[in-house]
Order: structure tokens, then sequence, then C-alpha cells
């Protein structure tokens, strides 16, 4: 009984590992945004890149 025991504990917490590197995975960019935002809060230099500058967009359109 303790080896089954110790069995689904080690399975339980490779569930859990599996399920945290997903959700890790799956919101990359906004964890990466979050950083890059916080990094140019610290640093007061420039724009956020959070929030761009709307005429960014068309910038490629002036042609």
């Amino acid at each position: 009984m303790k080896v089954a025991r110790f069995v689904l504990k080690i399975v339980g917490w490779s569930l859990a590992l599996a399920a945290a590197v997903c959700c890790v995975v799956a919101y990359w960019d906004k964890i990466t945004s979050s950083l890059c935002c916080l990094k140019d809060k610290l640093s007061e230099k420039g724009e956020c890149c959070c929030h761009p500058s709307e005429f960014d967009d068309y910038a490629d359109w002036d042609e």
C-alpha cells in the first residue's frame, strides 16, 4: 500500500509540473511583454512596449 501511495504522489507531482509548463508555454507572450514593461518602468527609458504608438502600425503605409 505504501508503494502505491508513493507512485501516486510521483504521478501527481508530474502532472502538476506538466500543467505548470503548459501554462508557461501558453502565456509566454504575455509573460515576456509584462517583463518588458517592468524593465522599462524600472529603467525609466522610453515608452512601454505594452502600449506602442498608434502610428507604429501604419509605418509602412506611407509609401
